[in-house]
């Protein structure tokens, strides 16, 4: 077949820049094949270099005691004692679900699923964090439901429980949704599987399912801003098939029990190639693939084609050679593909051969090692001059029906009831209250997961805002009673190639990393997505970080709700903060002031302080978006009761003040809860009590069915 001329304009549609290009032509002392241009593009573009955003992503606190492998792999390793780890990474399918929202967010959670189950981990939760634009934008309803449909498709049919998430609607995500995907996994912690490719000769086996064309170019469509040709990225996303998935998860598992894996790595972005490069690179091997031997469902494929396409289901690994016909046995009986496609060799070479050709013969050290780095310049965002100091006038039940009226905080059954949340039979905590808990099967542990982060914030004080995005996901895991124990980032933005945007994503990191390391919960996988934009409109940046915690026992768990009579407490300071409030935002439409300051010293101790007397509490929550009014409304409705807080101040009620929970404690554990939280010098007060069938505020006061019925329809109201 005839390959098509080297242009200019090919150069720029594979999103390589002229000094990119001729880096290329440095490196190899010639003109690149068309497959070669297709093999640096996929490994040079943003989505698999981290080119814009490595400088930065390595001031990130990594390690820890608790830590066993950090960023770099698959997916980050995290030991949970008695010689377990907990295993776990999240990744965006972000344009691949505005494009195509069912199959784009489908393929989403089978990637991240497989992130974690080539480590050797059998996966045990999913949750995700999904942005949209408004309801009211023609494109909402549509994105809204086949993205749900998509992660509730596959994750019901692979058989792994969603435990949580968030979903919010901004109209900054109007012409580009974000899918964010989290899943983790257990392994025992000598059992672990990682990439790094060893010994000169060794096969290189491809598992799984077929080759096709989709998803060809996917890598780099992720690596662009959208404009009006929209419609024509169709073909770069995947299509996912969760039955294969799981067969090839029980194949996997099987095959490193056997003992057969040196290393193994998932074909996600950019396929076969980035895969290959990756083992190669790693363990300071070349590879040389024989594109003839790899499975294909199409006819007619080209080397490029097979390079770089996206389909879903597959596995590359390095075997030891004498275990061959044990591991094919075990594929043959679970109907997966299993063909050695190569080897590993001694030189720094990506040697292609296909036909009777040499497709591609590159450095394959140069592939990754020698991406292109950038130190993009940057501007700090500037803090807001001038501190939010209107009182808003409103009546306080006005106020909350406000909140609760809205998509953004509207009960969400809507979304979670499609997905199965009980599968395996080890989900203890649902989704809708906080942090999803899943027991660690066969013993008296759990893991609690939660994924946080409030955009709003952060547009308005990047550094504050990631700050707040860390602290939020450590109070969630604190108020079911979990020690957080480490965390994943799922870094969205815009234009990197934007001062101002690179600005966000700088001061973004900055709070993140510091909030990480003051409270314990480094950061141990990882996603960076850029180029989050239609028609040169930005996304809200929005850094969501996904976090693990541990309970010892399950008698550690907070998952009760408030009683008759109990007693509404509040932990931590409250000053009435309403600069970029849900309640500014939701009642008023506007966005103005600074972010919530975050005193990380507040955070840990008050933390603590819940952990430390979590047996004298009904039930907790952290107090973060639409603060006390919002939390004890939910709290109360989910316990169908009403609540009476003594305030009707609306700084007090709704004010957005961090290193804050409420706990509903009964009326002869208070005392003793005060007395601890003076002696420890943790700010208290009492709000109100639970129970009753109103919900009064103040002199304010409605029938808690009355609220109840909006809270629970809004959202299936507002996505048609």
């Amino acid at each position: 077949m005839h390959e098509p001329e080297i242009t200019k304009d090919l150069i720029a549609a594979h999103g390589l820049k002229p000094d990119e290009y001729d880096r290329i032509l440095e490196i190899i002392g010639r003109e690149p094949t068309f497959t070669e241009l297709g093999i640096f593009s996929a490994m040079w573009n943003e989505h698999c270099s981290y080119k814009s955003s490595k400088k930065w992503l390595r001031t990130l606190p990594t390690k820890g005691p608790q830590v066993i492998c950090g960023p770099g792999e698959n997916a980050g390793v995290v030991d949970i004692g008695d010689g377990q780890a907990v295993i776990f990474k999240m990744e965006s399918h972000n344009h691949p679900s505005y494009i195509e929202p069912h199959q784009g967010a489908a393929t989403g959670v089978g990637g991240i699923l497989r992130d974690v189950f080539t480590m050797g981990a059998r996966p045990i939760a999913a949750m995700d964090s999904l942005s949209f634009g408004l309801p009211s934008h023609p494109k909402t309803a549509h994105l809204v439901k086949g993205v749900v449909e998509g992660i509730g498709s596959y994750g019901n049919c692979f058989g792994v429980p969603n435990v949580g998430g968030e979903v919010r609607f901004h109209a900054a995500y109007n012409g580009n949704c974000l899918v964010n995907a989290f899943a983790a996994g257990l392994a025992d912690t000598d059992k672990i599987f990682y990439s790094a490719a060893s010994g000169v000769g060794m096969p290189v086996v491809y598992l799984g399912a077929k080759t096709g064309r989709d998803g060809v170019g996917g890598a780099t469509m992720a690596s662009a801003e959208f404009d009006d040709t929209i419609e024509e990225k169709r073909p770069t996303v995947q299509v996912g098939d969760p039955f294969t998935e799981k067969r090839l998860l029980e194949a996997c598992l099987e095959l490193m029990a056997s003992g057969s894996v040196i290393s193994i790595q998932d074909m996600g972005a950019a396929g076969l190639t980035c895969s290959a490069v990756e083992m190669g690179d790693k363990g300071g091997l070349g590879i040389k693939l024989t594109l003839d031997h790899v499975p294909q469902r199409e006819t007619g494929m080209t080397a490029y084609e097979m390079m770089l396409s996206e389909s879903q289901e597959r596995m590359l690994m390095v075997l030891k050679p004498e275990k061959e016909a044990e591991a094919r046995a075990i594929f043959e009986k679970w109907d997966l593909d299993f063909a050695i496609v190569g080897e590993t060799i001694a030189e720094d070479r990506f040697l292609i051969l296909h036909g009777n050709g040499v497709k591609a013969d590159l450095p394959l050290s140069k592939l990754s090692s020698s991406a292109p780095e950038y130190d993009r310049p940057w501007v700090e965002t500037p803090t807001p001059a001038i501190p939010f100091a209107d009182t808003l006038q409103i009546d306080p039940i006005d106020a909350l029906k406000a909140l609760i009226g809205s998509p953004n905080y509207a009960h969400k059954s809507w979304v979670w009831e499609q997905y199965d949340t009980m599968v395996m039979a080890d989900t203890v905590r649902l989704p809708g209250l906080g942090a999803g808990v899943v027991r660690v099967h066969g013993t008296g542990k759990a893991l609690a997961f939660t994924s946080d982060v409030t955009p709003r914030y952060v547009k308005a004080n990047p550094y504050e805002g990631g700050k707040q995005a860390v602290a939020e996901a450590y109070r969630n895991l604190t108020a079911v009673g979990a020690t957080p124990l480490a965390s994943t980032d799922n870094l969205n933005f815009g234009n990197p190639e934007k001062p101002e945007i690179m600005g966000q994503f700088v001061g973004a990191i900055k709070g993140i990393g510091e909030a990480c390391q003051a409270l314990d919960m480094p950061i141990v996988s990882g996603n960076v997505s850029l180029y989050n934009e239609t028609d040169g409109k930005g996304i809200l940046p929005t850094p969501t970080i996904g976090a693990v915690g541990l309970l010892a026992t399950l008698d550690d768990l907070i998952a009760g709700l408030p009683a008759e009579g109990d007693i509404a407490m509040v932990i931590g300071e409250t000053t009435g903060h309403l600069g970029q409030s849900a309640l500014l935002y939701e009642a008023f439409s506007r966005e103005e002031g600074d972010a919530p300051h975050v005193d990380l010293g507040a955070e840990r101790q008050n933390g603590e302080f819940l952990r430390g007397n979590k047996g004298l509490l009904s039930a907790a929550t952290d107090l973060s978006d639409g603060g006390l009014a919002l939390a004890a409304f939910e709290m109360a409705e989910a316990a169908g009761m009403g609540v009476t807080l003594d305030s009707a101040d609306i700084g007090q009620l709704f004010g957005e003040d961090q290193a804050r929970y409420l706990v509903a404690v009964s009326p002869e554990n208070a005392a003793a809860l005060e007395t601890a939280a003076e002696q420890a010098g943790v700010p208290h007060t009492r709000a109100g009590t639970f129970g009753g069938r109103t919900v009064t505020f103040g002199q304010a006061t409605a029938p808690l069915a009355e609220l109840s019925a909006l809270y629970r329809t809004a959202f299936a109201k507002a996505v048609g």
